[in-house]
């Protein structure tokens, strides 16, 4: 086992991997931006380091930082969580070229995966349904254009690296479409430093299914059922319940056989999961996402399969404890998330109290 891991992170799930790591035994170092110094996860943690302003791109972006306190503190792992350096290609290398361990997929998987177009051509080729949309990133707006006429509207345009709920607006009609291009493009370029923009058919009232997997080195690959995350706001989850409620027997273990497909044939390590849309019992992959995700507490709890733990185990170079035989998915969890909006400023991001002249 790795003996000492950097948790590059905050909150939540940087208290839930030193959790993790302390049941294992394992020495936990914890990072914090100037405004987090007194976070509970840097006090959970058994030592915890500053890494800069509370700006996210000069603290818990900043990869150099992180990879020279890891090697300070005598780390051998790197746990990136989720959010921030969690799928991000160069920060895996870096951790590799340092002689730390990256607690999650291999760069090289990271990268085909992260682009939405190439992951996309990658399922299609193992003859796994996508959701119809363009063969890959479109270019002008002529062959935006025509390529929305074939797919048929209303289409929905998003960014080849995006994610979030980030780079992504439905074009109801030939009138919408230019504006759409623009938008998408501009955000991809601002949150994810790609404006390639792809297109896909945008289905009305899909079921979002996503399907939890785990890989180790010796190629054993295992799902652990589904998760349903339709209930959405801005196309961002807000309520994730294992097992999905419209997923039956027959149709989880296709899904699950689907999902193991496309681990196995890239190669997949560590805990990643397979989103698409449920349209009545036709799936259709929309992406992977390879990291743990905010939602992997309802999959513990259906399966009492440590996700974290078994993160750890495989970046160590260990096999998986679990066979897809010993899967059990025993009752049902639900995980909600909330969002604190000023309803009277449109409903925008406001997790202060209000003042009582309800100016703020």
């Amino acid at each position: 086992m790795v003996e000492k891991v950097l948790v590059a992170n905050r909150g939540e799930v940087a208290v839930r991997v030193v959790r993790a790591l302390r049941e294992l035994g394992i020495g936990s170092v914890a990072v914090y931006s100037e405004p987090d110094a007194g976070a509970p996860h840097a006090r959970l943690a058994d030592e915890a380091h500053p890494i800069g302003p509370g700006p996210a791109a000069e603290s818990y972006l900043d990869a150099r930082t992180l990879v020279d306190v890891a090697l300070r503190t005598g780390c051998d792992a790197v746990h990136p969580g989720y959010g921030f350096l969690s799928e991000n290609a160069a920060f895996a290398e870096r951790c590799a070229a340092a002689g730390l361990a990256f607690v999650g997929p291999s760069p090289e998987v990271i990268e085909a995966m992260g682009s939405k177009t190439r992951a996309r051509e990658i399922v299609s080729r193992l003859g796994i349904p996508v959701v119809p949309g363009s063969e890959g990133p479109v270019g002008s707006a002529r062959y935006a254009a025509d390529e929305a006429e074939r797919i048929g509207y209303p289409v929905a345009v998003k960014a080849s690296g995006g994610g979030g709920g980030m780079g992504f607006r439905v074009a109801a009609s030939p009138d919408d479409l230019e504006a759409a291009l623009e938008a998408v493009r501009a955000e991809g370029t601002r949150f994810f430093g790609d404006p390639a923009v792809y297109l896909e058919r945008y289905f009305e009232d899909p079921r979002h299914v996503e399907v939890q997997v785990l890989g180790d080195g010796e190629g054993a690959v295992v799902h652990l059922g589904e998760r349903d995350c339709t209930v959405q706001r801005r196309h961002q989850k807000l309520v994730e319940e294992a097992p999905a409620p419209t997923v039956g027997t027959l149709l989880r273990a296709r899904l699950g056989e689907q999902a193991v497909r496309i681990a196995r044939h890239i190669g997949y390590t560590s805990a990643g999961t397979v989103e698409g849309l449920l349209v009545g019992d036709d799936f259709y992959f929309l992406e992977m996402n390879t990291r743990l995700q905010v939602e992997h507490p309802v999959t513990e709890m259906t399966t009492g399969v440590d996700l974290v733990a078994e993160q750890l185990r495989i970046a160590s170079g260990l096999p998986l404890t679990v066979r897809q035989e010993d899967v059990t998915i025993r009752g049902s969890a639900i995980e909600c998330r909330i969002n604190a909006e000023a309803a009277h400023r449109g409903f925008i991001p406001s997790p202060r109290t209000p003042s009582p002249s309800g100016s703020r």
